[in-house]
C-alpha cells in the first residue's frame, strides 16, 4: 500500500473524497491487522486515517461496510500487483502466492473471518467476498503458472497451492516462519514443475 499525500484546498471534491476514501481503506485494513476486530471501531480507523468519524460514516455507513471494503480494496490491489508480476518461473510465481498470505492483508482477513464466524450479520458478506477473492487469485495463479486446467488434477494442484500458502500464513501469524517457508515455497515449485509440465 503507497503513501496517500493528504488533499488539499485546491484539489477538486471528488479527488478529496477518493483520497479521503482510500486513506480510510488502508487505515482500516492496518488496525485490523494489528488490533483484531474488537479493537477496530470505526472511530479508530477515523483517527488513524487523519478525518473525522463523520467523514467515516459518510463513506462507510457501518462498521461491516468499512471493513468488508477494506478487505476487498487491498485484495484487489494485491491482484493487481499479481497480474503485473513479469513472468520469472514457477518459483518467484509460488513465492509470490506465498506472500499473499503472509502479509498485513492475510492478517485482516483473517480476523474478518474470525468475527463472521460469530457475527451473523457479517458472515454473508465475508462468505461472498472470500469467494469472490478466491475465484480471482485462483485464476491468477493458473495465468502465471501457465497451467492447463483441461489436463487432469492441474485444477486441484493449483487449488492445493493456495491452500498451502493460506497454511503457512496460518503458521506466521504468531511466530515469524519465514526460514521455514522458503524451504517449503521451494520444494513446492519443484513438485509443481513437475505436475504441470
Amino acid at each position: 500500500m503507497g503513501v496517500v499525500t493528504p488533499p488539499t484546498d485546491r484539489t477538486p471534491k471528488q479527488d478529496r473524497s477518493r483520497a479521503t476514501r482510500r486513506r480510510l481503506l488502508e487505515a482500516a485494513v492496518a488496525c485490523l491487522a494489528e488490533h483484531g476486530w474488537a479493537g477496530s471501531t470505526v472511530s479508530v480507523v477515523a483517527e488513524r486515517a487523519g478525518v473525522s468519524r463523520g467523514a467515516a460514516q459518510h463513506h462507510f455507513p457501518t462498521r461491516e461496510d468499512l471493513f468488508t471494503a477494506a478487505v476487498e480494496y487491498v485484495a484487489e490491489e494485491r491482484s493487481a500487483a499479481l497480474r503485473a508480476l513479469p513472468v520469472q518461473g514457477r518459483a518467484a510465481v509460488v513465492a509470490a502466492l506465498v506472500d499473499l498470505y503472509t502479509g498485513p492483508l492475510f492478517r485482516a482477513a483473517l480476523q474478518l473471518w474470525v468475527a463472521a464466524s460469530n457475527e451473523a450479520p457479517l458472515r454473508p458478506r465475508v462468505t461472498e467476498l472470500e469467494a469472490r477473492v478466491g475465484r480471482e487469485t485462483h485464476r491468477i495463479a493458473v495465468e502465471l503458472l501457465a497451467a492447463d486446467e483441461t489436463k487432469p488434477g492441474v485444477r486441484e494442484t493449483v487449488q492445493g497451492l493456495l491452500d498451502m500458502a493460506r497454511g503457512l500464513g496460518l503458521a506466521n501469524v504468531l511466530t515469524d516462519d519465514t526460514a521455514r517457508r522458503q524451504r517449503v515455497v521451494a520444494q513446492w515449485a519443484l513438485l509443481l514443475d513437475a505436475a504441470l509440465d
